[in-house]
């Protein structure tokens, strides 16, 4: 048995023609009885019916199922188009049609979706940075009101309004620049100059650089024991130099007094290398996780301004991983710690 619902134009045009031409042939045997002029009637009523009705189905019907794929594709007609619409569309099921009309809704109903957490996302951008860039203009701003109305005469609160007025600035200027870095990474301006060196003593460059920040709260810095071969990679040393900086700076920021800063360098699988940076900090909750690289995203507002940073290290951190077609990923835990992580590819040297 077949369903009404899966037949095409010309089953269906056959299906009726047959029905009816059946019912007019019985009725012709019943009142002449003659089996020739049944036979006639049967044939010549189900070839006209058969024609008249496959005629109407495919020039009003399809015609309306036609206006909905050009509604669909919103487009005018190509040549490949017109074929489709004369030769293909006809021979498809209703069922066939209705599958692509859901299939288009579900594809503009995700598209909307997207536009709505796109707009939310462009929002929540323009909400943090307004207020990134805020907090540092009121802080000069007050600062200088307050030394014009009087204070600056006052040597016991001048200088220190001064310093606290170039803080904010220069604040602000680091801000500027990271918005202007990570433009210049989404449009593909930055261009990528790779070369082979040792990540392990990139690594060991970025520990002594940070070396004295490190020491104002007891954060030792190490290589993990059986890691310390040394293994060539391939990237443009300077911009994972600023990966490597952002990464170990934001272990320090959130690392708890007198913990440990610990670099992982494995070679996975001959072609790439994956790089860890592990602290034992404050850590962060899974529900942080799948956003901790989006700009100005921060897990902890209040704490993170007081530490410092203009909340687009990371993203910065991403952008450039992905600008060399590498990846990266985090996995953390409050109190017990956060490990950042970031393939590369391997140098020559290492494949062998």
């Amino acid at each position: 048995m077949f369903k009404a619902k899966n037949l095409s134009p010309q089953k269906l045009a056959g299906f009726t023609a047959l029905i009816l031409s059946a019912i007019i042939a019985l009725g012709m045997l019943l009142v002449d009885g003659n089996w020739q002029i049944m036979l006639g009637a049967f044939v010549l009523t189900f070839l006209v019916s058969y024609y008249l009705y496959l005629y109407t189905l495919q020039n009003f019907i399809y015609r309306k199922i036609k206006l909905i794929y050009k509604f669909i594709y919103q487009t005018k007609a190509s040549k490949r188009e017109e074929f489709f619409q004369k030769n293909i569309l006809p021979l498809k099921t209703i069922e066939e049609v209705s599958e692509d009309v859901e299939k288009w809704a579900s594809q503009k109903k995700e598209e909307l979706e997207n536009l709505r957490r796109n707009e939310a996302f462009r929002k929540e951008f323009l909400l943090n940075l307004s207020h990134e860039l805020k907090t540092p203009i009121f802080a000069v701003q007050g600062y200088i009101h307050t030394l014009l109305d009087g204070a600056l005469e006052d040597p016991a609160v001048n200088k220190m309004f001064l310093k606290n007025a170039t803080k904010n600035i220069d604040r602000l200027c680091r801000l500027i620049d990271d918005l202007d870095e990570i433009s210049k990474l989404e449009s593909g301006e930055m261009t990528i100059n790779a070369e082979i060196f040792v990540i392990q003593d990139l690594v060991k460059d970025v520990f002594d650089t940070l070396s004295l920040k490190a020491n104002t709260k007891g954060i030792k810095f190490n290589i993990k024991k059986g890691c310390e071969a040394p293994i060539p990679v391939v990237a443009d040393k300077e911009k994972i130099r600023q990966v490597l900086i952002n990464l170990v700076d934001n272990s320090i920021k959130y690392g708890k007094p007198d913990g440990h800063t610990v670099a992982s360098i494995y070679n996975m699988d001959g072609k790439r290398v994956l790089v860890e940076i592990s602290d034992d900090g404050i850590g962060m909750s899974e529900e942080h996780l799948p956003r901790v690289f989006e700009r100005f995203y921060r897990t902890d507002r209040a704490r993170s301004r007081d530490i410092g940073g203009t909340g687009l290290g990371l993203a910065i951190v991403k952008h450039i991983v992905e600008a060399h077609d590498q990846s990266i990923t985090v996995r953390s835990k409050p109190e017990i710690g956060s490990t950042f992580g970031f393939t590369m590819e391997a140098g020559r040297e290492s494949m062998l």
